[in-house]
This record gives C-alpha cells, structure tokens and sequence, in this order.
C-alpha cells in the first residue's frame, strides 16, 4: 500500500500522508471505504502509531478523509478531494508565479509555457 523512505529528509508522517493523497486522487482506495486502523497501519508499517494519527489528522482537516467516532477513517468523495487539491495546487501556483514574476519572468513566457503543456508538450 505505502512505501516509506527512512533516509528521505522529509518527515514520515508526510510521507505517508502523500502516500494515501495519492491512492486516493487515483482512486486506488474508494469514496467512503474504510482506511487502515491506526494500529493496523502502524503494525504493518512499523512506525509509532502516533504518526499514523498525525498522519490521518492532517489528512482530515484538508479534506481527504473523515471519521466516525468509534468506526473509524474513511475516504471523501472524489468531487470534495479534486476540489480540496485544486485549491491547493492553486495557491502553490499563485507562489510561484508571484516568484517568478520577481525573477523578471514575463506574463508573455509564462502564457507560452502554459500553452505548450496544455498539448502534451514538455517544457525545456
């Protein structure tokens, strides 16, 4: 289900956290079907189960999953997941391009840019 990398400097619980939005946005784990048990999840994968939790209560409060008390965490529909990620990458782009702009890159290189990824193209 979850690969780790123990020599990645980025931290497990984000790891796993980018693990499920994965399976998720690629609809290998269904809308409403039950995640792991943080035991369960912790157990399989060797880790503190207190990671799992940080983990899944991250993954909550952005919308990728929920929970029923006492039944457990379960996956959000794909319509509130698209949504929830494309305001993400949304405002990671407003970052971007905010730096780029400051780099003197012009609007004129950017529209371009987008022009040719839009056909499939790869950018130089």
């Amino acid at each position: 289900m979850l690969q780790l990398n123990y020599r990645d400097a980025k931290p497990i619980y984000e790891q796993i956290k980018d693990g499920i939005r994965k399976l998720l946005l690629s609809k290998a784990i269904e809308p409403d079907e039950k995640l792991p048990s943080v035991r369960e999840l912790a157990s399989s994968l060797a880790i503190n189960p207190n990671t799992i939790s940080r983990a899944y209560r991250e993954l909550e409060s952005e919308g990728y999953v929920y929970s029923k008390q006492g039944k457990g965490t379960f996956a959000s529909s794909p319509v509130f997941i698209n949504q929830t990620r494309k305001q993400e990458l949304l405002v990671t782009f407003d970052d971007v391009v905010t730096e780029l702009f400051v780099l003197s890159v012009t609007k004129e290189e950017l529209g371009e840019r987008m022009e040719r990824l839009s056909k499939g193209g790869e950018t130089e």
